[in-house]
């Protein structure tokens, strides 16, 4: 039976989904892919810009970690538009309670290894400015950070890629990975 939030969701991801084709009309420079998956009767689904290791303009290989992802800054997670969360139920992500809507996913990196996972209630910003992060990330709007494992690919990704699934360990899995790193948070639908 699907419960009156999940019925009112479906507005809110329509027009999302809308609305990437009018953030299109600014340049995009990388491919965007949609990943979504349903874990325990919940989809989750994320639209999301997919960088490369190499530079668009020059084709050199880019430092990504600690380089054009920068330590210690609030990152889109990912490239051109923000990236789009979406879930149908309210989960459990970390210590964190977040409610069945849309959301935009943020990311902030440390030095240590250390990462958040922001999970943000403003959508549909474009790009990224570290000179003016409030043009398109607005703290007060945070629904929740919460913490990312940080773990080694067996083989490095030239690709950002994003990716959502079921956990071994039971829930669902949400996974950043890039370069030769991956970030892993682990979420339940929230009974």
């Amino acid at each position: 039976m699907l419960s009156v939030r999940s019925v009112l969701l479906v507005p809110v991801a329509m027009l999302a989904v809308c609305a990437s084709p009018l953030l299109a009309q600014q340049k995009r420079v990388s491919p965007h892919e949609t990943v979504s998956a349903v874990v325990d009767g919940n989809r989750v689904t994320v639209v999301y810009g997919r960088p490369y290791t190499k530079d668009p303009k020059t084709g050199e290989p880019r430092k990504i970690w600690g380089g054009l992802v920068p330590f210690g800054k609030v990152w889109r997670t990912g490239a051109d538009e923000a990236t789009l969360f979406i879930t149908q139920q309210d989960i459990q992500m970390g210590d964190a309670t977040i409610p069945a809507g849309a959301y935009t996913l943020w990311t902030l990196p440390n030095e240590d290894g250390s990462a958040k996972l922001i999970i943000n209630k403003q959508v549909g910003q474009w790009g990224q400015d570290y000179k003016d992060m409030k043009k398109v990330y607005d703290e007060a709007r945070d629904q929740a950070r919460v913490d990312l494992k940080k773990g080694a690919l067996e083989k490095p990704l030239d690709q950002f890629t994003i990716s959502v699934g079921k956990d071994p360990a039971g829930g669902g899995v949400l996974k950043l990975m890039w370069e030769d790193t991956m970030y892993s948070v682990p979420y339940a639908v929230k009974k």
